[in-house]
């Protein structure tokens, strides 16, 4: 297991998308992911994700209020913790596959399909961005731009802790 705690500000935007992209790319990564909230207002959240074909790891998260860029802490936890949180939680956590594509411009592309089996399921794609000025600026080029055409970056009720509300806090 990494102990190493990461601890940085996360710079992303985000868009609502119909599957994976038809563009071709290459993929960088495929990770399976259960995720779930011990808290939403500020997120604590708990993570299994597993990279294709590796062992899976565990996170404690911890993020800041904001929408395109907040503070992230993301501490790595044993197995047996994660399982006593998410007993500790009682809820069933969040299934997402996530694809990790290369860009041309040297960004990465992350697409998540979200919760594949529930009726809720959903698919949002994010890009980091090392600045918010980076983000502000970047512009997808014509064949990625039909594709990222539903912007939620700064709209609210559209993270995955308001999702974890909608769908497990009923």
């Amino acid at each position: 297991m990494n102990n190493t705690t990461n601890n940085h500000l996360e710079i992303e935007r985000k868009w609502l998308v119909s599957g994976w992209p038809e563009i071709p790319l290459p993929i960088a990564e495929e990770y399976t992911m259960r995720q779930g909230y011990i808290c939403v207002h500020p997120t604590v959240r708990i993570r299994e994700e597993q990279l294709s074909g590796k062992t899976p790891s565990y996170i404690l998260c911890f993020k800041s209020a904001g929408r395109l860029a907040r503070r992230e802490i993301e501490i790595p936890i044993s197995k047996k913790s994660f399982q006593e949180l998410e007993e500790l939680i009682s809820l069933p956590l969040i299934p997402k596959l996530r694809r990790t594509y290369l860009l041309p411009d040297g960004l990465q592309l992350e697409v998540n399909h979200v919760d594949p089996s529930a009726e809720t399921a959903f698919w949002y794609a994010e890009i980091e961005f090392s600045s918010v000025q980076e983000a502000k600026l970047w512009r997808p080029d014509s064949h990625l731009a039909m594709y990222l055409n539903h912007e939620v970056t700064e709209k609210k009720g559209f993270s995955m802790g308001a999702y974890w509300e909608k769908t497990r806090l009923l």
